[in-house]
């Protein structure tokens, strides 16, 4: 009987992140195709109007709070409505690209759910945009709101006859706020520190804005959540682990060494 021991390798205790050259082409698709897609929805401007007075009566059916009087707290000074204008115009994509850089690095396994997850939203957002153009409500004379960043500055937007840019009728959902909550959620999940359920500010500052801002209807960011919420429920987030019980550096995880295997006793 020729029998030898093999020791039994101990799994690492955190995953190994995914190439970055990939990485870096799979989140630079996913911005590309967001812009490429909504320049796809660009147009339809008669179907955007309807819909967007659609979208008012039902809100107005729903009960829901009045978009002014949310940008009523921003036009008592002009700091506050460029303050507003400059978080909707310079935080969306910053912000996204930061939570995902920094999953990468600390938390691989994460990294990887909340890129498909973000990626899932969008994609059904594009789809969204496509059969349902959208004016948003600054857009509206029906609303009585007042285009706050064409009033105060700044402003990502020039006027829709000539905007080749981006498209302007790709209101709902708001994936400003799809993502914002994402990012929150996110970072809820992947961290464990008594601290971590104040990332929820984030979507809610970025409700207010985008809404104060006369840029969304609070329907496109119920829409919004609708799809990240089925998101979720399809793409589950990995278990938490010992690497993520610190507020720190990830943890070592102990593995309790098994018992030698015999090998060729068989034979």
């Amino acid at each position: 009987m020729n029998a030898r021991t093999e020791p039994a390798q101990a799994e690492p205790a955190t995953p190994a992140r995914p190439p970055i050259v990939r990485e870096l082409l799979l989140v630079a698709g996913l911005f590309l195709v967001y812009k490429v897609g909504r320049q796809l929805a660009a147009g339809h401007t008669g179907e955007a109007f309807r819909n967007a007075h659609d979208v008012w009566h039902v809100e107005r059916l729903l009960r829901l709070p009045a978009e002014g009087s949310v940008q009523s707290l921003l036009l008592h000074g002009d700091t506050l409505a460029e303050a507003a204008n400059t978080y909707y115009a310079t935080v969306h994509f910053p912000a996204t690209l930061a939570f995902l850089i920094w999953l990468y690095l600390r938390r691989p396994a994460h990294y990887v759910w909340a890129r498909r997850v973000l990626a899932a939203v969008t994609a059904a957002a594009l789809v969204l945009h496509l059969v349902f153009p959208l004016a948003p409500p600054r857009m509206l004379a029906a609303t009585g709101l007042v285009d706050t960043a064409h009033v105060y500055g700044p402003s990502v937007y020039g006027p829709p006859q000539t905007d080749h840019l981006s498209n302007q009728f790709a209101a709902m959902p708001s994936l400003h706020f799809g993502w914002a909550l994402m990012v929150a959620i996110g970072l809820v999940v992947a961290t464990r520190s008594r601290w971590r359920w104040l990332w929820l500010l984030h979507p809610l500052l970025t409700l207010l804005v985008i809404v104060g801002t006369a840029n969304h209807y609070w329907l496109d960011a119920v829409v919004a959540g609708a799809l990240l919420g089925i998101a979720l429920a399809l793409i589950r987030a990995p278990r938490r682990t010992a690497a993520t019980a610190g507020r720190g550096a990830p943890a070592p995880v102990s593995v309790p060494a098994e018992k030698p295997v015999l090998v060729g006793a068989g034979r």
